[in-house]
């Protein structure tokens, strides 16, 4: 809880909260409290709807995640669904969480569904500016908001690296690279719906700056947000065409070396075959004349079994010419 941009107090569990609230003065709650949950169940959510009045739909979607990053109002309560991103070095994966903000006119409750952000920063980082966080609810929802687009840049630059990779891999991986573009594609394809949902979030927002009265200091600290998130939505769109270009020389390499194969293939065939018919001649003449049969052409010649040699010899070396000529063999 905060009076002035200055912590006035911090409590473990909801129940605590709530009493500290009413028990301010003339019975009127802080200026602002900021309440952080985890992964919530439906309990804490139902308190929590109770005591600042948070529409049950807006409460609906915070239960269930899995929703698009959108802002809504609700009467003087903002609902705010970002995704928030986290490059895994390691793995050499992207990693998505997903972040419900409500913000009313004294308090904050934020809602993660993943371990990025990493709100505690946000909250020491406010802490140290308290003219910052004196501005009241509307300057911790654009700190978070910058938090999220912040956290884009090192994804944005994993990827780069992983696409950068992969282009010096393509000629070599084969259907290797097909696997790893195709995940690559997923992940920027992911990124691409967080962060392209988030610019009509800021536009909506900053659409919002007359009506709600939203002083310059905030109005230029959301803009420079936009500006980050802008840089990044252009160079999530380039990665994209580049995995687009680096899928179709792979596709063209890969049906490449089919063909290679394929050729290969059929040259091995046109050996094999032409070989087979080199000795299926001689077996032929051989077989005829060892039928046994008394009368047969030139059976009883002095000079048959050498002619039924030569007979043989002279069949193979004419197709071994014939396949020999044709580049079969």
């Amino acid at each position: 809880m905060y009076d002035g941009g200055v912590r006035t107090s911090s409590h473990a569990t909801l129940g605590e909260t709530f009493r500290a609230l009413r028990s301010r003065p003339g019975g009127q709650r802080g200026e602002l409290a900021w309440i952080g949950l985890e992964r919530p169940d439906p309990r804490e959510l139902a308190s929590l709807a109770a005591e600042f009045d948070l529409h049950a739909l807006a409460v609906e979607d915070a239960i269930q995640a899995h929703q698009r990053p959108k802002l809504e109002r609700y009467g003087d309560t903002l609902f705010v669904v970002l995704h928030a991103a986290r490059y895994d070095d390691a793995a050499e994966e992207v990693e998505f969480s997903e972040l419900h903000v409500f913000v009313g006119p004294d308090f904050v409750v934020t809602v993660r569904h993943g371990a990025s952000p990493d709100l505690s920063a946000v909250r020491r980082r406010m802490e140290a500016d308290p003219a910052m966080l004196a501005r009241g609810p509307e300057a911790v929802l654009y700190a978070i908001l910058d938090a999220v687009v912040d956290g884009y840049a090192p994804v944005v630059a994993g990827l780069e690296n992983d696409i950068d990779e992969i282009e010096s891999q393509v000629f070599a991986m084969g259907a290797e690279a097909s696997r790893r573009i195709y995940e690559l594609s997923r992940e920027v394809a992911d990124f691409q719906r967080a962060v392209r949902p988030l610019r009509q979030v800021l536009h909506a927002l900053t659409q919002g700056f007359t009506k709600y009265k939203v002083d310059e200091e905030q109005q230029a600290h959301l803009r420079d947000v936009a500006d980050h998130l802008t840089e990044v939505a252009e160079r999530v769109e380039t990665h994209r065409g580049a995995l687009r270009d680096i899928l179709t020389v792979n596709a063209t390499l890969v049906a490449q070396r089919q063909n290679e194969e394929a050729k290969a293939q059929n040259d091995e065939i046109k050996k094999i075959s032409s070989w087979a018919a080199i000795l299926f001649a001689p077996t032929v003449v051989g077989g005829i004349y060892g039928m046994n049969f008394d009368v047969m052409p030139e059976l009883h010649w002095a000079f048959g079994y050498p002619f039924a040699l030569g007979l043989m010899v002279a069949v193979s070396v004419v197709l071994w010419g014939v396949f020999r000529l044709r580049r079969w063999i």
